[in-house]
């Protein structure tokens, strides 16, 4: 892998190409990052604006050495999208800081114990199977918003929008060139809109009645709601939060690899599980999702080899300003839900096959009825939709009672010394590509 810098890390591009690579970068996570909001009920200007600041805060966090951008987290989609509907946006605001101090709290117990005990209670054959429960967890609500009209019943009119903004996404994934390989899934959401634009399912009163400068309805603690930490809360955001883990540490060991550092060990992965935390944790202060590094921006990375940590400033500064913009944000709402639908279909199929794709890269043995019952487990209970109903009206529901099963099954059955000391062996002896 040729990752020799176009623009190292702390270098400092020139004013002529900081707009475009900024730019570059905002587009790449634009669609991904609208999209949970909108799945959520909550404010894609907010997210925009909290992805901003909270990459920020990473970038401070980590001391400038990490590239990464922080964006919306789809393993949050479930519990958020639950206790919005429960409890309001307070509640999912809540949960949402909660997920940050539990990232904070690792992080402090990892800065002092090392890493290690991270990777024995989160080793692939727990985390892999947890997030193909994510994916398809998720499967009905893509299909029901790409086939269905704003009264929730069947349109064949409303699922050729999808269909149709499906099928120019898998396009753009598989065979498109130099930008626009970077970007499928905001390509496929513009073609989506322009055929939704055709067949006259848009309309553009909220853009024209929206102002240029327009302030986001902010959802703030204490003012917006009452705070109220509930076991009901805990139960549904600490086991994925846990499991979201899993996916930093990924994260940071495929940024290691393009970058050529050892982010792992500088600046650690405590500061960048910090930094994680911190910009979920402002997130949750604002009215924003809780946040994740985007593996869109990597891919942005490895593709350019601009590493340059200013670039990624540039493209949250970007963020911010975007929030700000009443046109952009009404536009964003204009979007036909068939649209979103059509690439929720292939993305969240992605995230499926991505928790797949870990098992396969891990070498999980199936063979191993050890490894056969974990995944077992996880996948049905997690899919079904399983419930615990605990004294206090508190309930531990689908993908997190999934997590916590799986985690349990990983520490108490025979096999697991070995198996997790194999696998961290494996993970800290890879070296930087």
């Amino acid at each position: 892998m040729n990752n020799k810098p176009i623009l190292d890390v702390t270098d400092v591009p020139k004013s002529s190409q900081w707009l475009t690579l900024s730019l570059q970068h905002l587009f790449s996570m634009f669609g991904s990052t609208i999209l949970v909001p909108y799945l959520v009920g909550l404010s894609p200007a907010l997210a925009l604006i909290s992805s901003g600041l909270g990459t920020l805060a990473f970038i401070l966090i980590t001391k400038g050495k990490v590239p990464a951008y922080l964006g919306s987290s789809f393993a949050y989609i479930i519990p958020i999208k639950l206790l919005n509907e429960t409890g309001g946006p307070g509640a999912a605001m809540i949960g949402t800081f909660i997920a940050g101090l539990v990232y904070g709290i690792v992080a402090l117990v990892i800065s002092k114990s090392g890493h290690r005990w991270v990777m024995n209670i989160l080793p692939p054959i727990v985390v892999g199977p947890v997030i193909i429960v994510i994916g398809l967890a998720l499967s009905s609500t893509a299909v029901g918003m790409a086939m269905n009209n704003p009264a929730g019943k069947y349109s064949m009119l409303h699922f050729s929008v999808g269909l149709v903004t499906l099928a120019a996404t898998i396009i753009f994934s598989i065979y498109a060139k130099k930008m626009l390989s970077i970007i499928p899934i905001l390509a496929g959401i513009i073609i989506g809109y322009i055929y939704a634009l055709i067949v006259g399912v848009v309309d553009f009163t909220p853009v024209l009645k929206a102002h240029w400068f327009e302030m986001p309805a902010f959802v703030f603690p204490f003012v917006s709601y009452k705070v109220k930490i509930t076991w009901d809360i805990i139960a549904l955001i600490v086991p994925v939060a846990i499991v979201t883990l899993s996916e930093h540490i990924g994260h940071q060991l495929v940024l290691s690899k393009v970058v050529g550092r050892d982010y792992i060990r500088d600046p650690g992965l405590h500061r960048s599980i910090l930094g994680d935390g911190t910009a979920t944790l402002i997130s949750s202060l604002i009215g924003g999702p809780p946040k994740t590094t985007y593996g869109e921006n990597i891919g942005v990375l490895a593709i350019t080899r601009v590493y340059s940590v200013y670039v990624i400033a540039g493209a949250a500064v970007f963020a911010i300003i975007f929030g700000f913009i009443g046109k952009i944000t009404a536009l964003i709402q204009t979007i036909p839900t068939p649209v979103m639908g059509g690439v929720s279909i292939l993305l969240f199929g992605i995230i499926a096959s991505s928790g797949l794709r870990m098992l396969v890269d891990s070498k999980v043995d199936f063979g191993d009825k050890r490894n056969l019952v974990v995944s077992s487990v996880i996948l049905v209970i997690g899919i079904g939709g399983a419930v615990v109903k605990l004294p206090y009206n508190i309930q531990i529901q689908g993908m997190a009672l999934a997590a916590i099963i799986g985690v349990l099954l990983n520490l108490i059955l025979p096999g697991r010394q070995a198996a997790d000391e194999n696998m961290f062996e494996e993970e800290t002896n890879k070296k930087p590509a």
